[in-house]
């Protein structure tokens, strides 16, 4: 079932509804913009990776990730229900989180024809009690996301853009322990970014400090060598 924010994103990138869901080489698109076309993905990136290499092959193809920078939730005690509580979520998702998703995604990214649109939101989630609760699992189950505000964008179209996102205090070669300190994430955040990161060859290994793997940036000019 669409979710609110994905139509609301829809409507931001494809103002004439025209060009909303439309059918192009056998795959439903979310929107579409002169000759580019625009998917617009909540879910894992590698839901949608045979059908975006598949459309690159003719098509230019800009890919919406929104994430939620800020979260407001809304719980109700049932559907259409009196509101238990209402409170912005102590967790924020910052462009460190793509990587979380891009790891099923680096046999796409990059591509000559293809745009990675992070999109920063403010979302507003309303949840519902589950009926059935489970020990270890969440309590509740989600029944819509609507976007509240879009603070900011950012999008990736090259190996150089990755390298640019790192932190300039990061030393040469660092290791994940480095890039976790740095960009201040959790080490298992850090150690997806580096796989990202040496998978599209924006990094080589340089080497280890004790058991540690060291990585350096690799230029330009030597990716191009």
């Amino acid at each position: 079932m669409e979710t609110t924010i994905h139509r609301q994103l829809k409507e931001l990138y494809a103002p004439d509804a025209s060009g909303c869901e439309v059918s192009v080489d056998g795959y439903r698109i979310d929107a579409v913009d002169g000759d580019r076309l625009i998917e617009i993905q909540q879910a894992s990136l590698g839901a949608i990776r045979d059908k975006i290499r598949t459309l690159l092959e003719s098509h230019d193809v800009t890919v919406v990730k929104p994430l939620a920078a800020r979260k407001y939730l809304i719980k109700r005690a049932r559907k259409r229900g009196r509101i238990v509580s209402k409170r912005y979520s102590p967790v924020r998702e910052t462009i460190w989180h793509l990587f979380a998703d891009l790891v099923h995604f680096v046999n796409v990214f990059p591509h000559p024809r293809l745009t990675l649109e992070v999109v920063f939101t403010e979302q507003e989630e309303h949840r519902l009690p589950k009926k059935k609760k489970r020990w270890r699992r969440k309590d509740y189950r989600v029944e819509d996301r609507l976007l509240r505000e879009v603070t900011g964008i950012i999008s990736l179209e090259t190996v150089d853009d990755l390298i640019d996102l790192l932190p300039a205090s990061l030393p040469a070669p660092f290791s994940t322990a480095d890039l976790a300190r740095e960009a201040e994430i959790p080490r298992w955040l850090a150690q997806k970014t580096a796989y990202c990161l040496r998978k599209t060859n924006a990094v080589t290994l340089a080497g280890k400090d004790g058991n540690a793997l060291l990585y350096e940036v690799v230029s330009e000019a030597r990716r191009a060598a």
